[in-house]
């Protein structure tokens, strides 16, 4: 069996800095020296091939049109590389890896979200690990030869999740993100453990596409005891949004005074999408379970169920893109596409 080639495409973050002991500030280096940063990479059983954007972004600054860039990198070689590992910060990975998630429709090949807490020169980073175990998860092939993982992960700290069931939950600790509503697809300790039954899979005989039409002309309404009807006219006024997440509380519960409600009321007469979806870390949406969220139902405002707000967002641009009618839009909406909720 031939070694498995991996393509490394940093985008920039923490992951690709090196620190400077003089002055203590951090730059970029030179990725196409990484084996001498890393000589432990020699060692792996896979050919490793680099890439990186020409100017390495801070992940702050990420959005749809470099989402679309990481998408081409991956469409180019794909029939080249048996996986790729995409080097990020992690302050907006969960966003890209679900974007990139829905962008790349029957993925059968890995690809591999990862980053750092601190940079790679620094003594205590974590860099290493993260980086070297997400070159072996995506170098891992199954007894016929194939991929072991098929889908768009993110490895952090022990731990290769579903991309777009993950959560940033600490900007300190090693251990920085979460899937509370779906279990690890693998972890990392003396042996690397695959959990094949939480794997996701292609659908057999489909041929991988990449879809580069993401609209973000969305909005995000996260609701807090006090919200003013202020604070919100500024939605009604607008003439380019045409979709908005609601962050509610709980299990999908809002505000039941009068004014909230024609505010929604008037937002769909308007043709603008609803989508609902909580503020909680973990947990479900089940609009009329609770007498606060009976009328969100009667509104036929979409259910986001158990995803995630991130993974929401990149959705929600997706489908957007496609430009499908508003009936189509809810069921595809409220459907498991990519494994990204139950």
């Amino acid at each position: 069996m031939t070694q498995p080639r991996i393509l490394l495409i940093y985008t920039g973050g923490t992951i690709g800095m090196i620190k400077d002991y003089e002055t203590g500030a951090l730059r970029a280096f030179n990725f196409s020296k990484l084996l001498e940063r890393i000589p432990e990479l020699i060692h792996l059983d896979c050919f490793i091939e680099t890439v990186a954007f020409d100017t390495p972004i801070d992940s702050s600054d990420m959005n749809p049109e470099n989402w679309i860039k990481i998408a081409e990198i991956i469409e180019e070689n794909y029939a080249i590389f048996d996986g790729f590992v995409v080097l990020h910060g992690s302050d907006t990975m969960s966003y890209s890896g679900s974007a990139l998630s829905f962008m790349l429709e029957n993925l059968a090949k890995p690809v591999i979200f990862t980053g750092s807490q601190l940079p790679i020169g620094d003594l205590r980073t974590d860099a290493k690990e993260n980086l070297i175990t997400s070159i072996q998860i995506a170098s891992l092939r199954d007894a016929d030869g194939n991929p072991a993982i098929q889908e768009v992960g993110l490895y952090f700290e022990y731990k290769l999740y579903r991309a777009n069931r993950t959560t940033k939950i600490n900007a300190e600790h090693f251990e920085a993100f979460a899937s509370l509503n779906y279990p690890p697809l693998a972890e990392s300790g003396v042996h690397l453990k695959i959990f094949k039954e939480n794997l996701w899979r292609p659908i057999p005989g489909k041929t991988f596409k990449v879809h580069k039409q993401v609209d973000n002309n969305i909005a995000l309404i996260k609701l807090f005891p006090g919200i003013t009807k202020a604070s919100l006219e500024g939605f009604l006024a607008s003439n380019t949004i045409k979709a908005i997440i609601l962050e509610t509380y709980g299990a999908g519960n809002a505000p039941t005074t009068s004014w909230f409600l024609e505010f929604l009321s008037e937002i769909k007469q308007k043709g603008i999408l609803l989508i609902n979806v909580t503020q909680c870390s973990g947990g479900n949406v089940i609009m009329g379970q609770y007498e606060t969220s009976v009328a969100l139902k009667k509104l036929e405002i979409v259910s986001g169920k158990d995803i995630t707000t991130e993974a929401a967002i990149a959705k929600l641009m997706y489908l957007l893109g496609r430009k499908m009618d508003v009936s189509t839009f809810k069921t595809v909406f409220e459907t498991q596409i990519r494994g990204e909720m139950s």
